[in-house]
């Protein structure tokens, strides 16, 4: 969280609220970063040029770079920290960073996009508010950036905002037709993004520098085109929420500055930062019950929980609840980044302490909320779900079983009823009970899992209440939460 310099924390009330200044008059967001066209290389680059790397560590990275063999990778090394990441030249676990601009602080989730780390640009995704769509436009194979930034990162990383995704094209010849073909994963991460709740859109196309591709705009305009219609049937107003600019990652080109007219003629409108300032957030609520997803957990002088607060907020001594184990907790102390803080509004990625449980009663997907107004806790829900691509020869019926992705929980769960299906062209409910449903198709129905798990309906909390359904390592359809059982598992 930011706070103004050279004050203790006992002085001021800390805490952001998202679409309105704090003290400071400094706005926060929180930004995904997804593809594998050069995603990591436009994150590392954005905070270079906004001041957070200094030159000395450049150079360093410059050199590992060289010595693997991997001159142009020196950028992505600022994000992608583990030597497994340097190597295969992936993004694999979530990373996150910061960086500032005159009204605004931006929290970067870099997240894989590889579709082997799907469900962990998942994670960093059901973070953001802003994603950043990464695509090369240079002539040769293609591979998409990762999911913008996974949601849960809290370590340096690449780019995720709230409620926007920066999706990375490469201009390459070749490199975005592989991504976006039919089982590509450009496609995938769009649908994911709308899925997880990011509701703006920017479409990086990177690699404008590439030898085959020049800063042509014919090869821009053709990207541009062919996305078009499937970002209109991915639901995005794609007026008003959806942005495609070109940069180069790897020359900085475009990105805190605009391209100079020598090297780009056409291209008359913002840089990405002042893309990204201009987004506007959309507000949540501080007086709303509490409600935080736990992402992760690790041990420093107690047990300390990392997750966003979606809605109320948090200050240092609370008593809070645990759910679904229902444990009765005390907040002991809180961070934002790595300050200290008393007080965290929502929207916020924080640590919180606590006191009252114990590790290995906490794990990723349970959720701190309010003890007055606790979090329903189920193992049973109904869902519209709309069908994405089932695999082959497989049949969407009752009992059809799949992996359930919703906010930080990963849970098998079986389709045990189909309730009603939407006529698509009267958009009404059809009259007669479906047995099966094909993609495309929409579908009321009911769904099952076998641990109690902690969601909301979708009305209620959308953050909380909308999900994925993936088998076999491909995405198969996108939900909404509609119905919860009469007596949930609360408190």
């Amino acid at each position: 969280m930011w706070h103004p310099p050279h004050q203790n924390i006992s002085d001021i009330r800390l805490g952001v609220h998202l679409g309105s200044p704090n003290r400071g008059g400094v706005y926060l967001s929180h930004l995904a970063n997804v593809g594998d066209a050069g995603k990591s290389t436009a994150g590392g680059q954005i905070l270079f040029l906004s001041g957070q790397v200094d030159d000395r560590t450049i150079q360093k990275y410059e050199k590992e770079a060289k010595d693997k063999s991997r001159e142009s990778w020196y950028m992505a090394y600022i994000m992608d920290t583990n030597e497994e990441e340097r190597a295969k030249g992936k993004t694999v676990e979530v990373g996150r960073a910061h960086f500032e601009t005159e009204t605004t602080r931006f929290t970067i989730l870099d997240a894989p996009g590889h579709k082997s780390y799907i469900p962990n640009m998942i994670s960093g995704a059901s973070q953001a508010d802003i994603g950043v769509l990464v695509r090369m436009v240079t002539f040769c194979h293609w591979t998409p950036w990762e999911f913008m930034n996974s949601i849960s990162g809290f370590r340096k990383c690449t780019l995720i905002f709230d409620l926007v995704i920066l999706k990375v094209i490469s201009a390459r010849k070749g490199e975005f037709e592989t991504g976006y073909e039919r089982g590509g994963q450009t496609r995938e991460h769009v649908q994911l993004a709308k899925t997880l709740g990011v509701s703006k859109l920017l479409v990086v196309v990177n690699k404008m520098d590439d030898p085959t591709v020049v800063w042509s705009k014919e090869r821009y305009d053709d990207i541009q085109s062919k996305m078009m219609p499937f970002l209109k049937s991915s639901q995005y107003n794609v007026k008003k929420d959806v942005q495609f600019l070109p940069i180069s990652g790897l020359l900085g080109s475009n990105m805190k500055t605009r391209v100079e007219e020598r090297v780009c003629a056409w291209w008359d409108g913002p840089c990405l930062i002042e893309a990204l300032d201009a987004v506007e957030v959309p507000p949540r609520d501080p007086e709303g019950p509490l409600r935080m997803p736990i992402i992760d957990k690790f041990k420093d002088l107690g047990n300390v929980v990392m997750g966003k607060t979606e809605s109320g907020s948090i200050c240092e001594g609370d008593s809070l609840l645990m759910m679904p184990n229902k444990a009765v907790v005390k907040v002991p102390a809180l961070f934002c980044d790595e300050d200290r803080v008393r007080y965290a509004d929502p929207g916020e990625n924080v640590r919180v302490r606590l006191s009252g449980i114990e590790e290995e009663d906490i794990l990723s997907g349970f959720v701190l909320c309010s003890v007055a107004k606790p979090i329903p806790a189920v193992t049973e829900f109904v869902a519209q779900l709309q069908i994405l691509e089932l695999l082959d020869n497989a049949i969407f019926t009752a009992g059809y079983k799949a992996v359930l992705h919703i906010h930080a929980i990963v849970e098998e769960c079986e389709i045990v009823e189909l309730m009603q299906q939407i006529d698509l062209k009267k958009k009404k409910p059809m009259k007669k009970t479906p047995l099966f449903v094909k993609n495309g198709a929409i579908v009321l129905c009911r769904v099952q899992v076998n641990n109690l798990i902690c969601i909301e309906k979708f009305s209620d909390f959308p953050q909380l209440g909308r999900f994925t359904l993936r088998s076999e390592g491909k995405t198969v359809a996108v939900g909404k939460v509609t119905t919860l059982p009469t007596v949930a598992n609360n408190a």
